[in-house]
């Protein structure tokens, strides 16, 4: 009689315990590559901030300033001398007196309310300050036309925009370059130097 001996049987679940550990560790490889991916893909990248140059200057606003220059008006039948208030670009005293006179010669700050004596076409052909004295040269059309009123109008528009600054100085006033003694056909005498009092107590408008 033959003895029946147990039969060998391939594990069934070797083969499945395999095939999962691939698989795992497939998946493991797999989601750890996902994983690095996402993590490099969302890292911020690095950004350099560089230093302010040492040796680049920013500049400064434009500064301005706010000066006077002098125009007339009417008051019943008298002349008055009348400040109009101007901003320009801030400087040294030249550079904002020269800037004040063009604006007055301009006759852009004319209304109907305040006029000007200096005849159409006057230009300054130099200003220069030194101390408390301000030279100035007007080209020969500021001495054209007008009688003893306009004469004198003009005068004080002159003195007192050139003393816009400092109410003290002293004015000398040159007509292509050639100092201005006589002013107009009836020989308005013109003292030089001349100052706000000077003026003031030598003309009434």
């Amino acid at each position: 009689m033959t003895e029946d001996r147990p039969v060998s049987r391939p594990s069934i679940t070797a083969i499945p315990r395999k095939l999962l550990i691939a698989i795992l560790a497939g998946l493991l490889l797999v989601g750890g590559g996902t994983i690095w991916w996402r993590v490099a893909t969302f890292q911020p990248a690095e950004t350099t901030v560089q230093d302010p140059d040492p040796d680049t200057v920013t500049p400064d606003p434009a500064q301005e300033i706010e000066t006077q220059a002098y125009l007339l008006t009417l008051d019943g039948d008298a002349i008055l001398l009348s400040p109009s208030a101007i901003t320009i670009p801030d400087g040294d005293p030249e550079a904002v007196l020269t800037s004040t006179f063009e604006q007055l010669l301009s006759g852009n700050l004319n209304t109907d309310n305040v006029f000007t004596a200096i005849p159409d076409g006057t230009t300054l052909q130099s200003l220069s300050v030194e101390d408390n004295n301000v030279y100035l040269s007007l080209s020969p059309e500021f001495t054209q036309g007008g009688g003893s009123a306009s004469m004198q109008g003009r005068l004080g528009q002159v003195i007192y925009t050139a003393t816009s600054l400092d109410a003290d100085a002293a004015v000398w006033i040159s007509v292509d370059g050639e100092p201005l003694e006589l002013l107009g056909g009836e020989g308005l005498i013109v003292d030089q130097p001349m100052t706000r009092t000077d003026f003031d107590q030598n003309f009434s408008l």
